[in-house]
Order: C-alpha cells, then sequence, then structure tokens
C-alpha cells in the first residue's frame, strides 16, 4: 500500500481560503484532492487541506502560505491504515434523496426503503459528507425520479466509487469507475466489496477516459466527474467525444465562483447545463449534450 500525504493550513478569511484552495491545484505534485471548510468552532477560520499520493513541496506550500497570508501548512506522512480508524471515527450517516451512506458501525440505522451504500476504508474525499458527493447522489437520484434510466454509466476520478455503487443499486446494467491514482482504486473496489456489488461495478486505474476499458464502453448516457475545476474544464472535449447524444454528465468538486467557467467549458463543447445546486460552497452540475 502507498502512503498519503496531507498538508493542511488555516485563514481568518473566507475569500483567501477559496483563493488559496484553487491555487493549490496548480501545485506539482499536483493534489488529488483540495478542500476548503468553515470550522464550526466559532473562531471564524477556515482549514484548507490537499491530499498528495506524492510528497508535496513544503517550499512552494510556505510560498503559498505567504502569499496568502494563512498560517505555515502542516504536512504529514499517513499510512493508509490510518484512515481507516479515522473514517469509522467520523463518518456519521448521510442521506441524499434515497441513498444512505454509512460506515458499518451504522449498519443498524439503515432507514427502510432506502439505497444504502456501505463505505469502509477511506481517504477524506468520498465518503458522501463532502458537499461534492451529497450534490452528485442527489442529482443521480432526481434523474432517476424523472423516469431516467442508466444502461451505461462511468464514474470518472470515483474516488470511494460511492457514485458508481448508487447508479448500480437503482439500474441493472454495469457500470464502470475510473480513479488515476492507485490507492484511490483499491479503496473503490473494496467498497465495491463491501457492497456485494462485484459483478456490478468494474474499476479501472485511467486519467480521465484514457484506458482501453472505458473507450470499449463508451458512448454514455451519463457520466459521473467529481474532480477539481481545471481537470473538468480539461476534461470536456473528451467527454464529448465519450457522452452519446441525450447523454447527461454530473461534474462537481466546483466551487460556487467556479461553477460559470466550467459550465461554460462543457457549453462550448455542446454539452448543455440543465441545472445547478449547491450546498454549503460547492456546487454540482447536471449537463447534458
Amino acid at each position: 500500500m502507498m502512503p498519503t500525504w496531507t498538508a493542511f493550513t488555516k485563514i481568518d478569511d473566507k475569500t483567501r481560503a477559496e483563493a488559496l484552495g484553487e491555487a493549490m491545484e496548480e501545485l506539482d505534485p499536483e493534489p488529488t484532492g483540495v478542500g476548503v471548510f468553515e470550522i464550526e468552532d466559532g473562531s471564524g477560520l477556515w482549514e484548507i487541506g490537499g491530499y498528495f499520493i506524492e510528497e508535496p513541496n513544503e517550499v512552494e506550500l510556505a510560498l503559498l502560505s505567504a502569499a496568502f497570508h494563512a498560517r505555515g501548512f502542516v504536512v504529514s506522512e499517513v499510512p493508509d491504515t490510518d484512515w481507516v480508524d479515522k473514517v469509522r471515527r467520523e463518518l456519521t450517516p448521510v442521506v441524499a434523496g434515497r441513498f444512505f451512506v454509512y460506515g458499518s458501525h451504522d449498519a443498524d440505522k439503515i432507514p427502510e426503503g432506502s439505497e444504502p451504500l456501505l463505505i469502509e476504508a477511506a481517504m477524506a474525499f468520498g465518503t458522501g459528507h463532502h458537499g461534492t458527493t451529497q450534490g452528485c447522489l442527489e442529482a443521480l437520484d432526481r434523474l432517476a425520479g424523472e423516469g431516467f434510466v442508466g444502461r451505461n454509466v462511468a464514474d470518472v476520478g470515483c474516488g470511494t466509487a460511492v457514485l458508481a455503487m448508487g447508479a448500480a443499486r437503482i439500474w441493472p446494467e454495469t457500470v464502470v469507475a475510473s480513479d488515476i491514482d492507485e490507492v484511490a482504486v483499491e479503496v473503490a473496489e473494496a467498497n465495491v466489496r463491501a457492497n456485494a456489488l462485484e459483478d456490478r461495478v468494474i474499476c479501472v486505474e485511467a486519467a480521465g477516459f484514457e484506458n482501453d476499458v472505458l473507450h470499449e464502453r463508451a458512448p454514455y448516457d451519463l457520466v459521473f466527474a467529481n474532480i477539481l475545476k481545471q481537470p473538468l474544464i480539461d476534461l470536456a472535449p473528451s467527454m464529448n467525444a465519450h457522452l452519446a447524444d441525450g447523454g447527461y454528465a454530473i461534474l462537481s468538486g466546483i466551487l460556487t465562483r467556479q461553477a460559470d467557467e466550467v459550465a461554460e467549458a462543457y457549453a462550448a463543447q455542446g454539452i448543455s447545463e440543465v441545472n445547478r445546486t449547491t450546498i454549503g460552497d460547492w456546487v454540482t452540475l447536471l449537463l447534458r449534450k
């Protein structure tokens, strides 16, 4: 198993916190995820964190913290096994439409009639608590409620594979889930097994759609991409190439002030906005080609 690095800092201003989070996306090595969260203790502070599969450049981080008048970054190497206990401690059930995302310690709380999604060993992104994941599951719930049936679905940048599993729970066809991060693919496969969906969700390692399995299964009638602003914009032409006419894309990992820029990049590819929802500072876009 590969180690993971985290880099966290704090800042006392929302605008600068969001700008710092966006700037972190440009680091080299780049983070696999960036989060900006208000600390709910009345202090007025915001926490900005990045997750890395390569050790981050502490000189670059120091320059960033100075540029945005933030505290110095605290960088930690975290063995994968530590995430299991962390998530078990912190994961409380989340309801997103018909979906109920939970850890095994809350198995006795599954509401009758819900679609349960068990998330066990996971990094901080993709557990269902992040507004982006919740927004994507709610968009999936609404689409299905309107009568849409996904017959060919992909989850690009799948993380824990919670979105792929959500689609596999409600529709009969096999879903393909991909992530650029080898560790994320292992986490996804573990969660797929825990949900007894081994025959329904295929997990592959890929950057975007760059994998033979993803190419061969195209075109898709629904694609999830819950990543970050710039990777989403970079993905737009490839999304157009792999999405069926009339197909939907559910995009997130987008701060509210980034949503128009992402939507415009996809509109330029003929993939138009149908709906957007906001949870906290995060936007989920539903688009249709």
